[in-house]
């Protein structure tokens, strides 16, 4: 065991990916300490391949083996920087489990993440995605992405501007082979400003008999939804959410609405955009529920692909695919993936 890594040649990845698809790296490395990352990337089992940074594996759809090493960060630091009664600063390590931080800053009395709720994985993937939920994105809240620069061959430190958040995008996605996040810092405020109009949560605080929530309440809210829409991946393999919502024009959404009155069409990134269901079209087109296998749709939401047991991840790619393709030719709308495919090409 060396100081801050380790080393395993010919490792399984099934463990290491939410869909629970077979697959193997060449080498893993399990990086304990941030400061061990340049002994790391000078490893030649990392630096003569082409290597892939991963989380808790819930963005990744491994439809092949890993090309080269598969570097995992095993750093679990979480503390306030500053806090001045107003907001707080919060560090969180690359490797710190997302929900299980959510829950702290509001142990801690502190907002903003409530909504952001069960989403799996861990800090370090959420500014790569701009993970969001429920009408908040995680790069509201982002002070600071700490990353190694790879091609610097530096540590450096990203503010708001520099990570260029958008829509389920960063730069960090944009320069995968660049950046390697190591820790992000968010500020959070300790006065609430709950985003409650978005699917269904004024409705499932009703139902808890809830009618001036705390943010903790909407943590919990969101949780029940979640529970009741998405499936466990501990129990049926799966990576949440597979397909973005598309981003159209308002003349196209408008067009479509004469023929699809019901169609959820919601506020874009950009006055002129809208923002379309996917889970709508999709489940339009029949894919709800639907099963090739042991690869499938679930039943109880139209955006998550499943793995009932022994799928492949090339099945689950064959199988969104023709999803995407089925929504083009109906809706004449394209759908891309949100989880990073391995091993082939979307």
């Amino acid at each position: 065991m060396t100081p801050g890594y380790r080393l395993t040649a010919n490792a399984p990845l099934r463990d290491r990916n939410t869909f629970g698809v077979q697959a193997s790296a060449p080498w893993l490395v399990e990086v304990d300490d941030a400061s061990a990352l340049g002994e790391v990337m000078a490893l030649p089992q990392v630096a003569e391949s082409e290597s892939l940074v991963i989380g808790g594996g819930s963005n990744l759809l491994f439809a092949g083996d890993a090309p080269g090493a598969v570097i995992a960060m095993a750093t679990h630091g979480l503390r306030v920087l500053s806090d001045d009664g107003e907001q707080a600063r919060v560090r969180a390590d690359a490797g710190v489990a997302w929900h299980p931080l959510v829950m702290w800053t509001l142990e801690q009395g502190l907002c903003g993440l409530e909504n952001l709720a069960l989403i799996p994985g861990t800090a370090g993937a959420s500014p790569i995605q701009n993970i969001g939920a429920y009408g908040t994105e995680v790069g509201e809240f982002i002070a600071v992405v700490e990353a190694l620069d790879r091609h610097a061959g530096a540590m450096v430190r990203l503010d708001r501007d520099a990570c260029a958040f958008a829509y389920r995008d960063s730069v960090f996605k944009h320069q995968a082979d660049r950046y390697l996040v190591t820790a992000v810092e968010f500020v959070l405020p300790r006065t609430p400003h709950l985003r409650l109009d978005y699917a269904g949560i004024r409705e499932e605080l009703g139902a808890m008999g809830i009618s001036a929530p705390t943010a903790r309440e909407v943590a919990e809210a969101v949780i029940r939804i979640r529970r009741r829409k998405l499936p466990d991946p501990a129990v049926v393999g799966n990576a949440g959410s597979f397909f973005k919502n598309p981003i159209v024009s308002q003349a196209q959404a408008d067009a479509l609405l004469v023929d699809y009155p019901t169609l959820p069409v919601f506020r874009g990134d950009a006055p002129h955009n809208r923002k379309l269901s996917a889970a709508w079209m999709i489940e339009a087109c029949g894919w709800k529920g639907h099963r090739d296998g042991d690869a499938g749709v679930s039943a109880a939401h139209a955006l998550v692909l499943v793995n009932h047991g022994q799928a492949t991840g090339a099945a689950l790619l064959g199988l969104a695919r023709r999803i995407a393709e089925s929504v083009h030719a109906r809706f004449g709308v394209g759908i891309e993936p949100e989880p990073k495919i391995i091993g082939a090409r979307w």
